[in-house]
């Protein structure tokens, strides 16, 4: 009797399967914007910003209204995009769409601290359009006090194109800035890390301490602040220093010492 040998072949022999390909993450898209238009409502305007994590330079704010008809193709979230991308988006969406910036500096992150000074900035922005909107997106948890209607997306840059096509724009800004504080500030490797907290820029801060452009209560700043220029730093006061307390002991009152107080 002939046996089929196939049987007895293992697993390992049988043909692999093909991995299973990872879904693309979905572009950001304009139906958000366009379900508004159809009920009449228009313009709509979407803003984002750029750099708040780092520990030096601003956070660059900016509002965008889209031309429906002429949407340059390829938009997304800045973050997936590359350099050479953004830079060429950038030009094509201030070349057809009204667009519009606001900057806070490091003096105002540091008075109000990053989240308000950001928020600041994303208002200042909307207010500054050419045209004032009816409608607004922003990226994030927080909506903006506008005169129009404002809906806070979490993730919008990846999802609402007129909140992409204003990352895009805040972060070419952003980095063209960084570029430029480079030149007054060689050593720190602006031009690379824009002002993110990479080991490079952690290095620098070390040796070199501090520049006005760096966030003063950022942690790594603080201590490079108090490690080059000590005298800038406030003491910590001690609460208790020269301050007498005067306790009262009612001698009426009997204390059992068995009590094991």
């Amino acid at each position: 009797m002939i046996r089929d040998q196939s049987a007895k072949k293992s697993a390992k022999d049988a043909p692999e399967k093909p991995a299973a390909k990872k879904a693309a993450p979905a572009k950001a898209s304009f139906r958000r914007e366009r379900a508004l238009i159809k009920r009449g409502v228009w313009p709509i305007a979407g803003c984002d910003e750029a750099g708040r994590g780092p520990l030096a330079g601003p956070v660059v704010a900016a509002a965008v209204i889209l031309d429906p008809d002429r949407i340059p193709r390829g938009i997304d979230d800045s973050k997936r995009l590359t350099a050479e991308e953004r830079e060429k988006l950038f030009d094509k969406i201030c070349a057809t769409a009204q667009v519009s910036v606001a900057v806070a500096s490091p003096a105002r992150i540091d008075r109000d601290n990053i989240l308000r000074a950001s928020l600041w900035a994303l208002k200042r922005a909307v207010v500054a359009l050419p045209e004032a909107p009816k409608h607004v997106f922003v990226d994030g948890r927080d909506r903006l006090d506008t005169a129009c209607d404002c809906e806070a997306v979490i993730g919008g840059d990846g999802i609402v194109l007129s909140i992409a096509a204003a990352s895009i724009v805040a972060k070419v800004t952003r980095d063209r800035l960084m570029c430029a504080l480079a030149q007054d500030c060689p050593g720190y490797g602006f031009e690379q890390h824009k002002g993110y907290g990479v080991p490079e820029h952690l290095d620098a801060l070390n040796r070199l301490g501090p520049t006005v452009h760096h966030r003063s209560f950022f942690a790594p700043v603080a201590a490079a602040r108090a490690k080059h220029m000590p005298w800038t730093v406030e003491p910590v006061r001690d609460l208790f220093e020269g301050t007498e307390v005067e306790v009262q002991v009612d001698a009426s009152v009997e204390i059992d010492a068995s009590a094991g107080l």
